[in-house]
């Protein structure tokens, strides 16, 4: 099955898809099974998928599409690939390599998307998440313009298509904005983003730089150990998701979905359930009406799933600004 995914055209010329599959998985999640989704996700016309080094799934998604290469059912050219370059890698030196290994686990010669992961900056070394004897995390200090200049140099090597940010607020995305001889802009701020967490203001400012939103977390996240509240509101139990849901004839999960495509952004959704990657694709066959649009809208309550708690402190931490 050809996908019928609409793109959004980015500021440097390349499109990305508007609905996309996010491959981070809860650590108790057997990888293998990632592998299942992957195939599931390709045959039901999925072809934009979001990985990171930290997710440490990209050999599953590498062999996945490489074997969906060999069957023809797409070409390299029909997938579009992100990554991310984890905290621990954004010295400037480390950038090019972190990708190299990311290419080698997905067996490609480029991405299509590359991303700084988070700004906060962690001690160098084999360790994703290295601590000292406190169990804190050891931060590392690094200029982040810095850091871009190293994504912009694997842009122009042709090692990555397109290249942006990730959890930076609207005063990191200045900076790197601002930047005395910027080559590439960003294109685009992956961030969380759902009903209850609708970063309008953020939304604003990206689309008047043209920055696409990246929206993850859109159904309200798995409940990722270490890093989300389990005691959090569940956000698919959202009584108005329900109701429009009924109204529609859809699930709660598409109208979270279809209310971020409709806002221009981008959306990726995770699940861990086959029977709903094969559902999630079809936020793509129905419209909203702009009156409940603006009902959605109207759920905001600031609620951040991710806290990333782990990085306050840092004097880079995204999430102390309003936005």
């Amino acid at each position: 099955m050809n996908s019928k995914c609409p793109n959004i055209e980015l500021n440097d010329g390349h499109f990305i898809p508007v609905l996309g599959f996010g491959t981070a998985v809860p650590e108790e999640f057997p990888k293998s099974k990632i592998k299942e989704l992957i195939k599931t996700a390709i045959d039901v016309g999925f072809r934009h998928f979001d990985s990171a080094s930290v997710y440490k799934t990209e050999d599953y998604v590498g062999e996945v599409i490489q074997s969906k290469i060999a069957d023809g059912t797409v070409r390299r050219e029909d997938i579009f690939l992100t990554s991310k370059v984890w905290c621990n890698c954004l010295r400037p030196e480390l950038v090019r390599s972190s990708l190299e290994q990311s290419l080698k686990k997905f067996q490609v010669d480029y991405v299509n998307l590359y991303l700084m992961h988070f700004p906060t900056a962690l001690k160098p070394g084999e360790n994703d998440f290295p601590v000292d004897e406190h169990g804190k995390l050891i931060f590392d200090t690094v200029d982040l313009c810095a850091t871009w200049e190293a994504l912009e140099k694997c842009k122009d090597a042709g090692l990555a298509k397109s290249i942006g940010v990730s959890n930076f607020n609207r005063r990191q995305l200045e900076m790197i904005l601002k930047k005395p001889g910027l080559k590439h802009k960003p294109v685009c701020n992956e961030v969380e983003c759902h009903p209850y967490l609708n970063q309008m203001k953020l939304l604003e400012f990206c689309k008047s730089n043209d920055i696409v939103l990246v929206a993850y977390g859109v159904l309200g996240t798995q409940r990722y150990t270490g890093w989300v509240d389990p005691s959090s509101p569940v956000l698919l139990d959202e009584p108005v998701l329900h109701f429009m849901a009924k109204k529609y004839n859809q699930t709660p999960a598409l109208i979270a979905l279809r209310y971020q495509i409709q806002r221009g952004i981008v959306a990726l959704s995770s699940t861990l359930k086959e029977k709903r990657v094969k559902e999630n694709i079809q936020a793509l066959e129905f419209q909203l009406s702009p009156e409940d649009m603006k009902v959605l809208d109207g759920l905001n309550r600031n609620l951040r799933y991710v806290t990333a708690q782990m990085f306050e402190g840092h004097p880079n931490f995204p999430f102390s600004d309003e936005y």
